[in-house]
């Protein structure tokens, strides 16, 4: 089947061949979040980006293969309210950056930062350091080797627009880090995976930039 990237809770994953990384899309709970689970065709090892809700799905997605680590890419609950269950399941490591951890309500086994490299199997996922939405928010990316990027940007980047925010200066910090660290350093055939919703490609979201900073959201 052609990949979509659009996904509904209670409804089928989409699976997308990014040459030696599998990326399986489903979502779950009230919010409908994302969750991304990464597979390494070679090795076969899985990672798990946000453990957003819904264990029983998340763990039928596994179908019992092993879980490796799972990466929270923020503090909010809605992206890790089944991660203590599926950590219990399964024994996988947690990753989350040292800024947000203290408020997530399960013990982070590894801190990463921005430059930090994330393994899954043979490939490597480069932690992305994108301050605003929380202070301590990450994106994911995957350059394969004989592709694109691939980016999993969680609630700092949306098709349409950066992710929330609460306050002027906590908007204001946010474009700029999304705008710098993100479309000032990727191409525009990058395609990122957002936290909520479809994905989207930087280069259809390019021209929109001065647009999101007039408009203040």
């Amino acid at each position: 089947m052609t990949y979509t990237g659009t996904v509904e809770v209670g409804g089928p994953a989409e699976v997308r061949d990014a040459g030696d990384l599998e990326i399986t899309k489903f979502a779950v709970g009230d919010l409908a979040n994302n969750v991304y689970l990464l597979r390494c065709v070679l090795t076969g090892e899985r990672m798990l980006i946000d453990a957003a809700d819904d264990a029983e799905r998340i763990l039928a997605e596994l179908d019992g293969a092993p879980l490796a680590r799972i990466v929270t890419t923020h503090w909010h609950p809605d992206h890790w309210n089944a991660l203590a269950a599926v950590k219990e399941a399964t024994g996988a490591e947690t990753l989350a950056s040292p800024v947000d951890a203290e408020h997530i309500h399960v013990p982070t086994d590894q801190h990463v930062a921005a430059g930090a490299r994330v393994r899954v199997g043979s490939c490597e996922l480069e932690v992305v350091e994108i301050a605003g939405h929380t202070p301590g928010s990450i994106a994911l990316a995957y350059d394969d080797p004989d592709g694109i990027v691939h980016l999993f940007t969680g609630d700092s980047l949306f098709p349409g627009g950066v992710g929330k925010t609460w306050a002027e200066e906590d908007f204001a910090t946010l474009i700029d880090e999304v705008e710098t660290k993100i479309f000032g350093r990727f191409p525009d055939d990058t395609h990122f995976y957002p936290g909520h919703g479809n994905d989207s490609t930087l280069g259809a979201e390019r021209p929109h930039l001065p647009e999101w900073r007039e408009r203040g959201w």
